[in-house]
């Protein structure tokens, strides 16, 4: 006698709200409406005879059945996910899929992918900058890159480089600091503050042991992208992070604003699935992962020595370095 299943589609509607805790971004996440989610787990329910989800005004939980549950289905995903990506007839020549942040993407990642393309012109790479969860294997990524203290058990982590943040503005704005003495007085600027950023204005303000300053009050943007831009047209004085920031300083567009430089307590880390980068099966996805390593080997050099990165220049834009970097394993 066959297996008796649920309707399939329900159980993906399942996956998807169970894993982002919410019908509305697993919806965006599968492309239908919010209503179609409802209702479908709403059908699942029903078929299964229990309810997996505890459906408040605020917000939606999984019940202990449904917890329970998911980890089945979501391992049952997975596994059909594997099984498609190992078939003879799976196109091997498939884009190598990356998920990283919008500002990540656009000031560190882009301005290097034309070494990649030099060395193997034949790989093609997908930079997807959303901000929803990724799974591994089952929403299709290879690779992404996420901000965080420490690895999460379950996948495999290789740790990039951390963030350095220091005062940054215009040249201008910085004129306007001055105090009579002709010192910076970080107290007459607007601090502009990134909302979705783990750590901000607090972390350097402790770091640095500044007093006297109201980290709360300024100008608040959402991403680390608007507050350069905001911070290069004179609205006040961002924090910037280098690597990100390094392009901006190098301009003259923005200048550091006064001394004082702090260790981010979180690092960028390429994650992937653990068997992501297997030599049997996609060879380029190993080959991706030792250049990105590679790439980020002199940053991460540059900030354990706390030096900066004019002297490694020349093996940054050389598209022909590259290793396994050396790292140990563990959003914007």
């Amino acid at each position: 006698m066959p297996l008796r299943l649920p309707p399939l589609p329900a159980l993906r509607f399942f996956e998807a709200a169970g894993r982002h805790q919410s019908f509305k971004l697993a919806a965006a996440e599968l492309n239908v409406t919010p209503s179609a989610i409802s209702h479908g787990i709403v059908g699942l329910e029903e078929a299964l005879g229990v309810e997996l989800f505890v459906r408040e005004p605020r917000g939606i939980s999984l019940t202990a059945s449904g917890a329970d549950y998911l980890s089945y289905v979501s391992e049952a995903f997975s596994l059909i996910a594997i099984g498609t990506q190992r078939l003879p007839t799976h196109r091997a020549d498939r884009p190598i899929a990356l998920s990283c942040a919008p500002t990540f993407a656009s000031r560190w990642l882009l301005p290097r992918l034309a070494g990649f393309r030099a060395r193997w012109p034949r790989v093609n790479v997908s930079v997807d900058t959303s901000s929803r969860q990724v799974g591994f294997p089952v929403d299709g990524f290879d690779f992404a890159i996420r901000m965080s203290r420490a690895p999460v058990a379950g996948t495999a982590w290789t740790r990039l480089f951390d963030e350095q943040f220091v005062p940054v503005c215009s040249p201008a704005y910085r004129q306007t600091l001055r105090d009579a003495g002709g010192e910076i007085d970080l107290r007459q600027a607007t601090l502009i503050h990134v909302n979705t950023a783990g750590e901000d204005w607090q972390a350097w303000l402790d770091g640095t042991g500044t007093s006297g300053i109201d980290a709360a009050g300024g100008l608040r943007v959402d991403t680390i992208q608007l507050a350069f831009e905001a911070a290069s047209m004179g609205l006040g004085v961002a924090l910037g992070r280098k690597p990100l920031v390094d392009s901006d300083l190098a301009s003259g567009a923005l200048v550091e604003a006064c001394a004082g430089t702090v260790a981010s307590s979180t690092a960028y880390w390429l994650v992937s699935a653990e068997d992501a980068d297997s030599a049997i099966r996609r060879p380029e996805l190993a080959d991706f992962k030792r250049w990105l390593v590679g790439e980020a080997a002199p940053f991460a050099r540059s900030a354990a020595s706390g030096g900066n990165l004019e002297a490694n220049a020349e093996v940054n834009d050389n598209p022909n370095t590259g290793s396994d970097g050396g790292a140990t394993h563990p959003h914007r």
